[in-house]
């Protein structure tokens, strides 16, 4: 094992040291897997990351971002990556549960559902929190970056509108992660595929409903099979981050690095501004039949919105336990992120939005 992570520093060494070679000022390119298509909020806030990365460069780094999972499949990135088959990456941490345990932590169910608010506060935790950066390190991995799914809202067909809690029982419905738990407990039939499925299951009536997001709506087009959606505001996905090689990593330079450090964080507020944006458009144009057929828009009661948090609760627990159990501080860690979202909801309400100051 150690012979083959000392052969992965000679070779980055070399292929870096060759690049660079023979020219004043030369790009140096990286491969990035990505496992979705180059379309929709995130696609070009990925492209915005790359943008930035060669502009803070002065055109000395560029990426080669491979679309689609023509690289990589999003089951194989961490591997991937971690192994040098790409030099960076996006990771889901439901596909690699164990080993991306302490990034799920940004999977778990909670009352803040603001995507600025969220990306800012797992960006702090995930670069500034020693115990995290070393879980990642210990797979080959530094963090760069998160992305989310914005919140989570439930997609219906005709006929399986959800208003109450009690409309849950019996629907036949897809989530993710803990999300997906939470929902099993509370009595619907769990349908589980891959978010790209979705579509054709709601279309065939395979799927009564989708604990889906506004963002993803226009990109996969569901309002074309949806005739309501019932805004819950749950919660986000941010187990969900941009990583690169640490043995790369460790022989770039401090400048370099920093080039990488600096489009990350500027892709926080970029990409948080789109996607709240999105939500806005998205939430307006569905009740339109712009974007497919007249879907109605719901608010569920805040009653049975808490309800969903309290379900939660226990999974927060499991979490905490888990990683605990692997050497981490896990209520430390729940702490201090839970201190950074309470953190930037307070600045978000006394100085509202970065872009609106």
């Amino acid at each position: 094992m150690k012979l083959a992570k000392a052969m992965k520093t000679v070779v980055f060494s070399l292929m870096l040291g060759l690049i660079c070679a023979g020219q004043a000022v030369a790009e140096t390119t990286f491969r990035y897997a990505e496992g979705t298509p180059n379309r929709g909020t995130r696609a070009e806030a990925l492209q915005f990351f790359a943008e930035e990365v060669k502009r803070e460069s002065g055109g000395e780094m560029a990426l080669d971002i491979h679309w689609g999972g023509a690289l990589l499949k999003y089951s194989a990135i961490m591997d991937g990556v971690s192994a040098g088959a790409a030099d960076l990456g996006t990771v889901l941490a439901p596909y690699q549960p164990q080993k991306l345990q302490a990034l799920a932590i940004g999977d778990l169910p909670l009352a803040n559902s603001d995507p600025w608010v969220g990306l800012h506060a797992m960006y702090d935790l995930m670069t500034g929190n020693e115990q995290m950066k070393q879980a990642l390190a210990e797979h080959d991995l530094v963090y760069l970056g998160n992305f989310t799914t914005t919140s989570v809202q439930f997609e219906c067909t005709e006929g399986n509108e959800i208003r109450t809690i009690e409309d849950l029982k019996g629907k036949r419905m897809r989530a993710s992660v803990t999300y997906a738990k939470v929902l099993d407990d509370l009595g619907a039939n769990m349908v589980n595929m891959t978010y790209s499925d979705i579509y054709q299951a709601l279309d065939t009536g395979l799927a009564d409903c989708n604990a889906g997001y506004f963002y993803a709506m226009r990109a996969f087009k569901t309002p074309e099979v949806t005739h309501s959606v019932t805004r819950v505001d749950w919660g986000q996905i941010m187990g969900f981050a941009i990583v690169i090689n640490r043995y790369l990593w460790d022989d770039l330079t401090p400048e370099q690095q920093q080039v990488f450090r600096s489009a990350g964080k500027s892709m926080t507020d970029y990409y948080a501004r789109l996607l709240l944006q999105e939500i806005d458009e998205v939430a307006t144009a569905l009740p339109t039949g712009k974007m497919g057929n007249k879907v109605k828009v719901i608010q569920m009661a805040e009653a049975d919105r808490q309800q969903l948090f309290s379900a939660t609760e226990k999974y927060v627990r499991e979490w905490i336990d888990q990683v605990s159990q692997s050497g981490l501080d896990g209520q430390g860690i729940w702490d201090q992120y839970t201190a950074l979202l309470e953190k930037y909801e307070a600045e978000r309400d006394e100085r509202g939005y970065p872009w609106d100051r």
